[in-house]
């Protein structure tokens, strides 16, 4: 308890620079610039829509591998009716033409690196 003189105030510039990022873009008024990523030629629907696609693309993923393999279910069906195949290749890179300039610019802004490529080969070369 003598050092309460010592620990707030440690405490209080610890708050302070944890959260400097924070109040350094609420000061200057710019967020984080968000990627843009190329958008699909030619294509008016994906096979879910923008925000699931954004949110939930990786399970889509890995619930389709799960079904290619364990079930040998190749196709995905939409609540429309429109018919897809669970392809991350085939579908995915069919309409997204480049893996760089869609899958690689969200991977990178958000420093996750996906294990699609390991096994995965981009159609268009490079990994």
């Amino acid at each position: 308890m003598h050092d309460a003189g010592k620990i707030i105030p440690g405490l209080a510039f610890f708050l302070v620079l944890a959260t400097a990022p924070i109040w350094y873009n609420v000061a200057s008024g710019h967020g984080a610039v968000v990627p843009e990523i190329e958008k699909p030629e030619g294509q008016t629907q994906c096979v879910a829509d923008a925000a699931f696609m954004r949110r939930e693309h990786m399970q889509l993923l890995l619930e389709w591998r799960d079904e290619v393999v364990r079930d040998r279910a190749r196709v995905y069906v939409t609540a429309d009716g429109r018919r897809y195949d669970k392809s991350l290749t085939r579908t995915c890179l069919g309409c997204h033409q480049s893996k760089a300039n869609s899958c690689d610019r969200c991977h990178n802004y958000l420093d996750v690196q996906p294990y699609c490529w390991e096994c995965h080969v981009d159609p268009r070369g490079g990994l």
